[in-house]
Order: structure tokens, then C-alpha cells, then sequence
């Protein structure tokens, strides 16, 4: 196999094999098993398979197309083609292809090694019944992405990742179908480079620019609604962000909705809650954040913690976001500080006879913990001895409760200090 992967296949020699009765138990039963097609007498793929319409070939080692009429043969009722992970070189074998499979909507060819390699003129007209396209870590140029474009009238879904980039180049030409553009893993660090993609593909609704480099959004108000007039989704995840200003020209986009934004340096110094809350106060518009619906209560909450987190900023620091929310709710007052942690100890008084000691109580001991403590302070034997709780709050309108289980914890019994502990002898 790794010998002819290094020669190099043609796709009619994969799908031969792949798909070759042979390869396929029979199964009893109607409607399991493999499907034969009857082909016309002196066919050459007379008795063979008929491929399924979604057709995955990653990993094969093909490098060029094969007889062409083969292709048609087997591929004529093919929608989606993977050819990831391939041999692919040239540009002109892949229109081969595609020349031979008319109803192909979906097409893959990441990770083929495409780098330098051109369409002859004409040749981009078979892509164009596309409407997705992956190029992944092929390298592909500008100039052949924007070749390919022109040539698909309907092209919704680009994908153009990890193709090393740090520049774009504009086309002449706009595409005005697109609706998704995945450009992530690439070195996109000027938003001018950024800029020109929302002059290219003005339709677009979905961005993902995730690690890139991305630095800052230079670009005034009325300029972004014109950039991104459609856009309702964009992935910054892993940019280079680090002003509050680039968070909030993302609400000039007059249409976003949703927003993915981790792993920028803006948020590193924040906690989790933080973060959450100063995005969604900062983002009135959006509606999903990092893949989390905002609810109206959430937003809410966040916008009056966004108030209360610039209480102590000086006047001339505070964002134009605090005085709108101040605006809405008014200047709001610290959140009172309340310790809910369980009391560790108590201060109580011991009452015996006609004596009355202090004592501290630990609120994790037992019962029988407790009258081992007792036994110096009133000299008596554990086994001797009855002990009450009182509850001074509530005065003596309620009988002294007696603690006669040994293994029951203290602190069930919700003591609290200047409470009172009565002890008595046993009576025999």
C-alpha cells in the first residue's frame, strides 16, 4: 500500500478497489448487502458497485483522475466528495473530476498539495455547481481562491484554514453568495487585511477567524455597518484583543447575535464570573456568548455587576457603557458582604447548680464529646450527668432540650454563642 501510495493512484483505481464486491459480505435478508448496477453489454465497469451519493476517499494516495468516462460512470448521482488528505498537485486533474460529477454540491480537498499550482482558463467552470468548499492546508493562493469564486454562483461555505496567510488580496470580483467563511489557524494580524474580507463577501453571516493574531478592530462606526452588513456570527477565539474599545465596535455590526471571544489577553487577568459578566454588559445586542444563550436575567444581573465593578474607578476613567447603564439603573450600592460559611465555634454558658462558667465549644464534636469536656468543669462523670441546650434567643419559652444522643454533632443543634448549656446530676 505505501508503495503505490508514493507512485500514486487515480481516484477510478481507489474506487475499484474501495468499493469492489469483494471487499463486501453478502447479507441475507431484503435490503442488506451490496447494491450491484446492471451497466450496458461491453461496459467497462460492467458488475460493479453503485457508490453511495456521499462519496469519502481521504487518505487514498490519489493523485491524478483516471479513465474519464469511468468517473462519470461511477460518480453521475455523487452530492459530496472527500478527497482530503491526498496527493492532489495539480488543479487540472481535480476539474477532471468535477467535470465528470454534475450534481456535486460538496467538495473536500484539505491537506492536498496544492501550493503554486494554477487553473488553466476555463477550466475553474467545473466547480460551479458548489456550494461548500473546503481548502484546508492546501495553501491555495488568493488569486486561485478568487479564480474558483468567480466561477461558483452559489458558493455559501468557504473554508480556507491553516493556509498560512497574512495578507488577503481583494478581487475585483465580489461574491456575493457567501454565507460562511472559516479562515481560522491563520497569521491575520492587521484588521486592513481583516477589512477587506467583508469587502469581498458582503453576504456573509458567519466569521471564524479563531486563532489568528488579530491585534485590534481599527475602524470607525459607520465604516463597520458598511464592512458587515449581514454578519450575525463571528469567532475571535485566541486573537490578540486587548482593549475593552475592540469589544465594544463589535456592537456596530447592525445584525450580530453571536460571539465567541476566548483565550484573548483582554480577559486573562479576570475571573470566569467576571469575564462572563463584563462581556455580556459591554455586548447589550448579542444573544450568544462563547456558545451560551444570554437570558434577559442573565444580562441583567451582569449589567448591574458591570455598575458595581467601576464603583471605585476614577471619573475620568470610567467607560461610556457605565454611564449608560447608570442612566438605566442609577448608581447602585455595594452588594452587602455576607459570611455564609457554617460556624466553627461557639462561646456558650455552662450552668450548674448554682454555678456558671464560659466555655468554647468546638461545632464539630459529638454529644459525647462534649460531656467529656464537661467533666472538669463540673466534676462529674459523663455517665453521671444530663445536659441541655437553651436557646437564649428565643428566652425560656421553649423547655431546655436535652442532648442525650452521644453521637449527634453539635452543630445540628444550630447553637450560637451567649446560648446556654444546663447540666444535672443523674438521679438513680
Amino acid at each position: 500500500m505505501e508503495s503505490e501510495e508514493t507512485e500514486g493512484r487515480t481516484l477510478v483505481q481507489v474506487i475499484s478497489e474501495k468499493y469492489s464486491p469483494e471487499n463486501f459480505p453478502y447479507c441475507r435478508g431484503p435490503g442488506v448487502g451490496v447494491v450491484i448496477r446492471s451497466s450496458p453489454q461491453g461496459s467497462p465497469v460492467k458488475d460493479r458497485l453503485n457508490l453511495p451519493s456521499i462519496l469519502v476517499l481521504d487518505g487514498c494516495g490519489i493523485t491524478e483522475a483516471g479513465d474519464e468516462e469511468e468517473v462519470a460512470t461511477f460518480c453521475a448521482h455523487v452530492v459530496e466528495l472527500d478527497l482530503s488528505h491526498n496527493q492532489l498537485k495539480d488543479w487540472g486533474e481535480i476539474s477532471k473530476i468535477l467535470c465528470n460529477i454534475p450534481n456535486l454540491d460538496f467538495l473536500n480537498l484539505s491537506m492536498n498539495p496544492l501550493r503554486g499550482s494554477n487553473l488553466e482558463p476555463g477550466a475553474a467552470e467545473a466547480f460551479s455547481g458548489l456550494r461548500r468548499l473546503v481548502l484546508n492546508n492546501t495553501h491555495v493562493t488568493w488569486d486561485m481562491v478568487h479564480a474558483l469564486t468567480r466561477e461558483i454562483p452559489e458558493l455559501e461555505e468557504l473554508f480556507l484554514c491553516l493556509n498560512e496567510y497574512e495578507s488577503v488580496s481583494v478581487s475585483s470580483t465580489l461574491c456575493l453568495s457567501l454565507r460562511l467563511l472559516h479562515i481560522t489557524d491563520n497569521q491575520l494580524q492587521d484588521w486592513a487585511e481583516v477589512r477587506k474580507l467583508g469587502l469581498m463577501y458582503p453576504g456573509l453571516m458567519s466569521l471564524i477567524l479563531a486563532n489568528n493574531s488579530l491585534s485590534s478592530i481599527h475602524e470607525p462606526e459607520d465604516s463597520l455597518q458598511r464592512l458587515f452588513p449581514n454578519l450575525r456570527s463571528i469567532n475571535l477565539h485566541n486573537s490578540g484583543l486587548s482593549h475593552w474599545e475592540d469589544i465594544e465596535k463589535l456592537n456596530f455590526f447592525p445584525k450580530l447575535q453571536e460571539v465567541r471571544l476566548m483565550g484573548i489577553p483582554l480577559l486573562q487577568p479576570y475571573t470566569d464570573q467576571e469575564r462572563r459578566c463584563l462581556m455580556v454588559a459591554h455586548l447589550p445586542h448579542v444573544t450568544v456568548l462563547n456558545g451560551s444563550v444570554v437570558t434577559d436575567g442573565e444580562r441583567e444581573d451582569a449589567e448591574r455587576f458591570f455598575i458595581r465593578y467601576h464603583l471605585d474607578c476614577p471619573e475620568d476613567e470610567l467607560p461610556q457603557r457605565y454611564h449608560t447603564l447608570v442612566a438605566r439603573y442609577g448608581r447602585l450600592a455595594p452588594l452587602a458582604e455576607v459570611d455564609l460559611r457554617p460556624l466553627c465555634h461557639v462561646q456558650v454558658e455552662v450552668r450548674f447548680g448554682h454555678q456558671a462558667e464560659p466555655l468554647e465549644l468546638r461545632l464539630d464534636q459529638t454529644v459525647a464529646d462534649l460531656k467529656k469536656q464537661l467533666r472538669a468543669v463540673v466534676q462529674l462523670p459523663p455517665n453521671k450527668m444530663r445536659v441541655y441546650y437553651i436557646d437564649r434567643q428565643l428566652g425560656y419559652a421553649l423547655d431546655p432540650q436535652e442532648m442525650k444522643y452521644g453521637a449527634r454533632a453539635l452543630h445540628s443543634y444550630s447553637i450560637r454563642d451567649g446560648d446556654e448549656i444546663l447540666v444535672v446530676p443523674k438521679t438513680q
